[in-house]
């Protein structure tokens, strides 16, 4: 094999993959807009709000703002009544990390009654928060929040998988933290894909929880 075989067949895999996010990511873009709302008052009532989780602080310190404004959308769906129930889904895999917690210490203190907020401590990954969301707190059609690019990959999720699910877009972020969760985003479709085909299944299911 010449160089220039070898050459050429990288350039080829490279433009390949590049095709494949793009052609994914648009896929996944495309199916699921009609499903997304950004007015509280054009998104339809649902029981239950699923707030997909995230880390409160960022390593500088701060308050991590896609945190924040995930809050803040879960507090206008429930304060305007066009969600009965709020389930925390998030990470709490070690000791001293536990978003569930964290996001539920905060929705109190901004007025949301703690009997109507239910924790899920094996959000894992996004997959893993979509379908325990049916299988273990059985519900098969509920509104997502999150921000619109990972409210686009939960929603995608649940299409697949024959969940009636809506999404509300808490506000963005811009910036270069921005940037960076969008290019981390693009790759995270791809292998959202393959876990789909492989029918992949979240770490953990459990006994049946009846949010009520």
């Amino acid at each position: 094999m010449t160089k220039r075989f070898w050459r050429n067949t990288l350039i080829i895999s490279i433009l390949l993959l590049i095709i494949s996010i793009w052609a994914v990511d648009y896929w996944v873009r495309v199916s699921t807009k009609q499903q997304q709302f950004a007015d509280v008052s054009a998104i339809p009532k649902n029981k239950v709000g699923l707030l997909l989780g995230t880390s409160k602080y960022l390593n500088s310190g701060g308050i991590n703002p896609y945190y924040q404004y995930r809050i803040d959308a879960a507090v206008s769906l429930f304060l305007a009544g066009k969600i009965e129930f709020i389930l925390v889904s998030g990470d709490n895999s070690a000791v001293n990390y536990n978003e569930p917690e964290k996001m539920k210490r905060d929705l109190v203190a901004r007025g949301i009654p703690e009997g109507h907020i239910f924790l899920d401590h094996a959000g894992f990954r996004t997959l893993d928060s979509v379908l325990r969301c049916k299988e273990v707190f059985g519900e098969d059609n509920f509104t997502i929040i999150s921000q619109p690019f990972h409210n686009e990959r939960a929603l995608f999720i649940a299409n697949r998988k024959g969940i009636s699910a809506i999404a509300y877009n808490a506000k963005d972020v811009r910036g270069q933290n921005g940037f960076k969760v969008m290019v981390r985003e693009k790759l995270a479709r791809v292998k959202m894909v393959v876990d789909l085909l492989l029918n992949t299944q979240p770490k953990y299911f459990g006994p049946r929880i009846i949010i009520a």
